[in-house]
């Protein structure tokens, strides 16, 4: 039964106080207490009786209120028998944590509430118990632990007709069984209607319309015996969990569908928590490898350890992949307060462990479906932020594709993102900046910046603190999910004085590095024309004389440079880029 069949039954003398928004919520039982802490004997789903007797002073409705969210009662009923009008106090906590509250008349017995209660609830579930009895049987026996997700979201389908997706919290299709896939845009908008709903503390399930077609969504989390303990502040998870997405209005629902969806929901947190577990290897590879890039181990013992992460990583890989490495950090404010802008945040949320699973999701291509299509991405965390360790094949599969790739390169000619795996900041973002932000909400920010790519361990220490500086690039700017990349970091700017040596060098390899390999290849002078092209000002007519050359042939090494680099050195900025660059190098 519903909550609101409550208030239209007059015989027993309920009056609203707060929550009417939420009067669709289902009765599975009611439970009359006076305990300060009746946890223990919740199970969810009750309207809960109490005389106030546990209550002594105002401090303590916060915390009693608390205990019966956390435990998903459907509401709380006060009698006003004891203290006539219920406390101001009581009725303020009841509308934080969105608890329906209802005033019982001091005329009307908890006895009368409860027998109706029992009555309704007892009466709907007798038609439809051998059916749900079975279900869950089959779900048991066939659930996720023996073929995945699918299996269950296959039962919805033959036994409830119901088509139904997993949906990551970036809203990337987990699983979907005997319906098409979601459009990416869909699975994205409900992803943000779900986070939306779960930061303002409402329970699901969630109602939402995309395209004129109505989507109930179901939280997934494990909630049964040797699960994790629930989260204090629901900023510690709602950026990782998980949510099922049901073609249907669950909102007239009655309790025994609503029942089986719940166990359909622990039944893939429990599937979620395993394939968690199977990254352990992934994430301590990631760890170990970032321990040592930190410490300045040697770069012998950071290959060996490289060596051992690839074929985990990348499995057929042939030979060592390149890598690239991304920072990400997820900042909260306090008390609901936004942070400084790229700044520490005084919230008590440990961002490290929230951004490596951030991260994790993130860095999976959102046009690829499963759970296990993050198999290739490592990720640790230490204080406040992530770190991935991005391992990427090699760009030419075959001796005619490296010929054609060098061909390109000597003309000057792009690479396409087909040809190039490497990771770029803002794609990386594109298709999960709307949901995400909707989850950070007011007080969140998710800052990430990347590195590029590296062919040797002795450059990842490097890539480690181009992506940290990346990152407080994004910092810098405004909005709650922002990124940067290593190609903005080639400004003059990494000169100031606070800037890392390893930030410094890589802002010279940047713009140099293609000359130096041109030059070794072709036997060309592209440095020395570009230093002496800086020297004179720019002017054609000097450059060309000093170097002993046509002007036609200083304009093609100039053109050459331009390619190479991608830049114009008939911009002031650009200029001034290279003329730093040869002077630090």
């Amino acid at each position: 039964m519903r909550l609101r069949a409550l208030l239209e039954t007059d015989a027993l003398g309920l009056r609203l106080l707060g929550g009417e928004d939420e009067l669709d919520r289902s009765v599975r039982g009611v439970m009359t207490t006076d305990l300060r802490d009746p946890s223990r004997y919740l199970t969810g789903g009750e309207l809960v009786l109490t005389g106030l007797a546990w209550r002594r002073d105002a401090a303590d409705s916060e915390p009693f209120v608390r205990i019966l969210t956390g435990a998903g009662v459907a509401g709380l009923a006060a009698g006003e028998a004891e203290l006539g009008e219920i406390p101001g106090d009581l009725i303020e906590a009841c509308e934080r944590h969105h608890l329906p509250l209802f005033a019982v008349h001091e005329t009307v017995a908890f006895a009368t509430i409860t027998e109706y209660v029992v009555r309704q609830v007892s009466g709907e579930r007798a038609g439809d118990l051998a059916a749900v009895v079975d279900r869950h049987r089959r779900l048991m026996t066939s659930g996720p632990a023996g073929g995945g997700p699918e299996v269950v979201l296959d039962l919805l389908g033959s036994d409830l007709d119901l088509h139904a997706w997993v949906l990551s919290p970036t809203g990337r299709q987990i699983a979907g069984a005997g319906c098409a896939p979601l459009p990416g845009q869909v699975g994205a908008t409900l992803a943000g209607h779900h986070l939306a709903a779960t930061r303002t503390g409402r329970r699901g399930p969630h109602r939402a319309t995309v395209d004129g077609v109505t989507y109930s969504l179901f939280p997934i989390r494990n909630t049964g015996r040797g699960a994790a303990p629930a989260s204090r502040d629901v900023r510690e998870s709602v950026l990782s969990d998980w949510l099922l997405a049901v073609e249907a209005d669950a909102s007239d629902w009655p309790a025994a569908r609503l029942d089986l969806l719940q166990g359909v929901t622990q039944l893939i947190a429990v599937e979620r928590d395993r394939r968690d577990a199977a990254r352990t290897v992934r994430r301590r590879l990631a760890q170990e490898v970032l321990e040592l890039v930190q410490t300045g181990a040697a770069p012998t013992e950071i290959a060996a350890r490289l060596r051992v992460a690839a074929p985990v990583l990348l499995p057929g890989l042939g030979s060592a992949p390149h890598w690239q490495v991304v920072v990400a950090r997820v900042d909260w404010g306090a008390d609901g307060a936004p942070g400084p802008t790229g700044g520490p945040v005084t919230s008590g949320i440990a961002g490290g462990p929230v951004a490596q699973a951030l991260l994790e999701e993130i860095l999976v291509d959102p046009a690829v479906t499963g759970p296990d299509s993050a198999d290739r991405i490592a990720v640790a965390h230490t204080g406040d932020e992530a770190i991935a360790l991005v391992p990427l094949p090699a760009r030419a599969t075959s001796p005619a594709d490296a010929t054609d790739l060098a061909e390109a390169d000597d003309a000057g000619g792009a690479v396409t993102a087909k040809d190039d795996p490497a990771l770029h900041a803002d794609a990386l973002l594109a298709a999960v900046r709307e949901p995400l932000s909707a989850g950070l909400a007011d007080d969140g920010r998710l800052t990430l910046g990347v590195s590029a790519a590296v062919h040797s361990p002795e450059g990842l220490r490097g890539a480690l603190e181009e992506a940290r500086h990346a990152r407080r690039v994004a910092a810098a700017r405004p909005g709650r999910v922002c990124a940067a990349g290593h190609h903005e970091l080639a400004s003059h700017v990494l000169l100031l004085p606070f800037v890392p040596d390893d930030v410094r060098r890589a802002f010279t390899a940047r713009l140099l590095d293609p000359l130096r390999d041109y030059d070794r290849r072709h036997r060309a002078e592209l440095i020395p024309t570009l230093e002496a092209f800086l020297d004179c000002d720019g002017s054609w007519t000097r450059c060309a004389a000093r170097l002993h050359l046509h002007v036609n042939t200083l304009r093609y090494r100039v053109g050459r440079i331009e390619q190479l680099t991608g830049r114009d050195l008939s911009r002031l900025e650009d200029k001034l880029d290279f003329f730093l660059a040869l002077r630090m190098s």
